[in-house]
């Protein structure tokens, strides 16, 4: 029998030890999720992601009666950066969640948005950074890699 350990750092700061950088991602990430359209989960989802060339994309999910219509915050973020700047990389991404008015502590991309952001990653060939915003923590993960380490890849 062969055995495959399979091993993702996760590095936890709290909000004031974020760089000035992080944290307007974070503030961007937090702002976005207020807009974002969830009246039937309640639960609002805001995207900040960083490129290579220091511009800042904004997302956030969009919910449709006619489930599953709607779109995560990290698939709008990223479809929108890759239809406005193809060539451009993701650098970093910000994600943030509010429900019941606060932002919630230790979030997570469902499935399909790692997948997205797996092969973003492997498009740009530049390591995307997550930032997973809580209301006191972050999670810190050095690459979309780390979040499917066993990504679809033809």
């Amino acid at each position: 029998m062969k055995e495959i350990k399979i091993e993702t750092k996760i590095e936890v700061i709290s909000i004031e030890e974020l760089s000035p950088l992080d944290a307007e991602l974070m503030n961007k990430a937090v702002s976005a999720a207020k807009d974002a359209y969830a009246p039937y989960s309640g639960f609002h989802v805001g995207v900040a992601l960083m490129l290579t060339n220091g511009k800042i994309i904004v997302g956030n999910n969009q919910e449709n009666a006619a489930y599953p219509s709607g779109l995560c915050a990290e698939r709008v973020a990223l479809f929108t950066a890759g239809a406005q700047y193809p060539n451009i990389p993701v650098r970093d991404i910000a994600i943030a969640a509010i429900k019941d008015g606060e932002v919630r502590s230790h979030i997570s991309p469902c499935g399909a948005c790692r997948q997205v952001m797996f092969e973003s990653e492997n498009r740009g060939k530049v390591p995307m950074r997550i930032l997973l915003c809580g209301n006191e923590e972050i999670q810190v993960i050095s690459s979309a890699r780390d979040l499917l380490p066993l990504a679809f890849t033809l």
